[in-house]
């Protein structure tokens, strides 16, 4: 374990108002691909760049090709929590961290058994028809073609916040309290690039900011425990107790 790994495990013993704030990087160790790495979705080949396609306009326009590209790279049901998913998990059972946020829309925190998880993105488990606003389930997205249409003939929308769309204020709302009531903010596998989600740190008045992150954020010089190592590698030598 090295020394960074110690300290980390030091505040985590020592506090019980935790609140973990994560990005893509939690979920690239589950084989999700994330959207600036070397390999991630803004390096690949599409007839437009993945910012374009994942756009509202795009998607009220063109939502044949926003589906065909949305099926090819945001539905992974074959992805599984990783140790940073199932140890934030143990240590909400454990009465330690407060409140997950996340920028991730793949419900990998539920499925390693958090409870209280912010999605400020939204997520893909999530569907609805904006016609009559009937909800549709993961597999029904995944196995439609073409344009999903709803019994009603509306056109089924994915519960994920496209670029030019607001978050959702209720989520806003209850993020901002729990990081301005949080001792210990741990901002994990993100480069704090997206905002307004990245803006939502400001709030925090806590004794111990921590950032776990391969590479530099705009934070690392105002964090109390800065390591650069992958999150997942991180968080497995993590003991709860």
């Amino acid at each position: 374990m090295s020394r960074e790994v110690e300290k980390l495990q030091k505040i985590i013993d020592e506090h019980d108002n935790i609140v973990f704030f994560g990005g893509a990087g939690v979920s690239t160790e589950s084989g999700i691909p994330d959207f600036r790495s070397q390999d991630g979705l803004y390096h690949q080949k599409y007839d437009y760049p993945p910012e374009t396609i994942l756009s509202h306009t795009f998607f009220m326009h063109r939502p044949e090709e926003f589906f065909k590209f949305y099926r090819d790279k945001m539905l992974c049901d074959t992805a599984q929590p990783n140790a940073a998913h199932r140890k934030l998990a143990e240590l909400e059972q454990a009465g330690k961290l407060k409140a997950v946020i996340t920028q991730n829309i793949d419900n990998l925190h539920q499925m390693a058994g958090s409870k209280k998880v912010l999605e400020l993105h939204g997520s893909v488990y999530r569907n609805y028809c904006m016609k009559c606003g009937k909800s549709y389930d993961f597999s029904y997205m995944k196995n439609s073609a073409g344009v999903p249409r709803c019994e009603c003939g509306g056109m089924i929308k994915p519960d994920v916040v496209l670029y030019e769309e607001g978050l959702d204020n209720r989520t806003i709302s209850e993020s901002v309290n729990a990081i301005a009531n949080a001792q210990v903010l741990i901002i994990g596998g993100t480069s704090l690039a997206v905002y307004p989600a990245a803006s939502l740190i400001d709030y925090f008045r806590g004794e111990y900011l921590v950032v776990i992150n391969k590479s530099s954020t705009p934070r690392d010089r105002y964090a109390n425990l800065l390591i650069q190592e992958p999150i997942g590698q991180v968080f497995s030598q993590i003991v709860v107790r």
